[in-house]
């Protein structure tokens, strides 16, 4: 029992660390990134496993000691009782893990002090109250949150400063995308009309379904009498549909499309409060009547400019925070150095095989009992925008990986880029919506 104890208090522990750790913001601020090549190798100090060059306060330089601290937080944080040896698999991970979280410390300070961007001890101390009120019910069970996780108040302060830093670059980024133009939100508006802001014309009828045309026939006749609800379900209970039985056939507001055929046309075709029939169809042959109809609505341009400025806003923050995130990750990587023996793929100095780590092993040994079903290709495709996909609701448009020219396609070769569907060398790399007609 009390080992069982011990461990759920292990893992409220490390739910907790994770409440500090804040890696979704980290992740936000790192992607990967292809293999900076041929940068200069500046020499790695005696007792350090790297150097980041361009940042405040020498804070740049990774000690062993760094490393071991942070290795044994990652193996807490992955509930790893023992730090795996050098040579292990789950080593490796470890350290590619432990070197990536002090890299994302660093980057983020250089890259806070380059923007200006600082807080103050007080702040600190403030936000860390914050969330200790919030994570944890006690002092006893911070502290003992601290031990389980391999931290000192060193370490979660500073953690509680990167993540303060990684908001404010976020907003300062993201503040400086511009603001959708007139032109803009009525491109959206054009695009999006008929799908987001158009209600279809709906009918609320009701339909029975009858073996014989005979019996069809007759209940249209009592039903042109009288078509109330008790009418209807009475004569409902004598069809071959058995939802009808006690419904007395109703379908409510159906819109095009929604109905089987042929009753379906039937529906959008019939005036409204009058009995139809007999209709023949698979099953049957159906009696029906329209009872309300719902004309489509098409909301107008000034009904929706509000909500359409904000959602192009938002989507011109996140692209302003893409490009930010592509040259912020390349330029830290480009400054960042590491020791043979702790070289990860942020290093700028990084040396791998070639292959891309999602490949089957089969890929590269020839093995005739498992063969590789699948390889990927040896080197990153690029995955441009298909031709015409680019559109108002897609700013993006369509990736479509690159692949060799069709047969047949060998006399275009010639021809100029335009003629292609491909802009001219030089173009932007991303249009505005006005420049591309969409």
């Amino acid at each position: 029992m009390a080992s069982n104890q011990g461990q759920g208090r292990r893992s409220a522990g490390l739910q907790r660390l994770a409440l500090l750790a804040f890696a979704a913001l980290f992740i936000l601020l790192f992607v990967v990134f292809a293999v900076a090549q041929g940068i200069g190798n500046p020499s790695i100090p005696s007792g350090s496993v790297a150097v980041v060059e361009d940042v405040p306060d020498d804070i740049g330089n990774v000690t062993e000691a760094d490393f071991k601290r942070q290795l044994a937080q990652a193996a807490a944080a992955g509930q790893i009782k023992t730090v795996p040896k050098p040579g292990d698999a789950k080593y490796d991970e470890l350290k590619e893990t432990a070197l990536g979280e002090i890299f994302d410390g660093i980057w983020i300070q250089g890259e806070a002090e380059e923007m200006g961007i600082s807080v103050t001890p007080k702040e600190i101390t403030a936000e860390l109250e914050k969330l200790k009120k919030q994570a944890f019910k006690t002092e006893k069970q911070y502290q003992e949150f601290l031990k389980e996780a391999h931290y000192t108040q060193a370490d979660v302060e500073q953690r509680v400063k990167i993540q303060m830093i990684s908001t404010q670059i976020q907003e300062q980024v993201t503040n400086e995308a511009p603001v959708p133009s007139s032109n803009e939100i009525k491109n959206y508006y054009e695009a999006a009309k008929a799908s987001q802001y158009t209600k279809e014309e709906k009918r609320k009828a009701r339909a029975l379904t009858f073996k014989d045309k005979g019996e069809a026939e007759d209940a249209k006749a009592e039903l042109e009498k009288d078509d109330s609800e008790a009418s209807w379900k009475k004569i409902g209970a004598k069809s071959s549909n058995p939802s009808a039985k006690t419904s007395g056939g109703v379908i409510n507001d159906t819109a095009k499309g929604t109905a089987p055929e042929p009753l379906h046309a039937a529906l959008f075709e019939a005036p409204q409060g009058e009995v139809q029939g007999p209709l023949k169809t698979t099953t049957g042959y159906q009696v029906y009547e329209v009872e309300t109809i719902t004309l489509e609505k098409v909301q107008t341009l000034d009904e929706v400019k509000s909500q359409i400025s904000t959602q192009l806003a938002e989507q011109l923050k996140q692209q302003t925070f893409a490009r930010f995130v592509r040259g912020y990750g390349s330029k830290w990587q480009s400054r960042t150095f590491c020791a043979s023996d702790y070289s990860i793929k942020r290093c700028a100095n990084y040396k791998g095989d070639g292959r891309p780590a999602e490949a089957n092993p089969a890929c590269y040994e020839a093995n005739p009992k498992t063969p590789a079903e699948a390889c990927p290709a040896p080197i990153a495709q690029v995955k441009p925008a298909q031709p015409g996909s680019i559109t108002p609701l897609t700013p993006e448009g369509q990736k479509l990986a690159q692949r060799p020219r069709p047969a047949g396609e060998e006399a275009a070769a010639g021809a100029a880029p335009e003629a292609l569907g491909v802009p001219p060398t030089g173009a932007p790399e991303e249009a505005p919506a006005e420049a591309t007609g969409e």
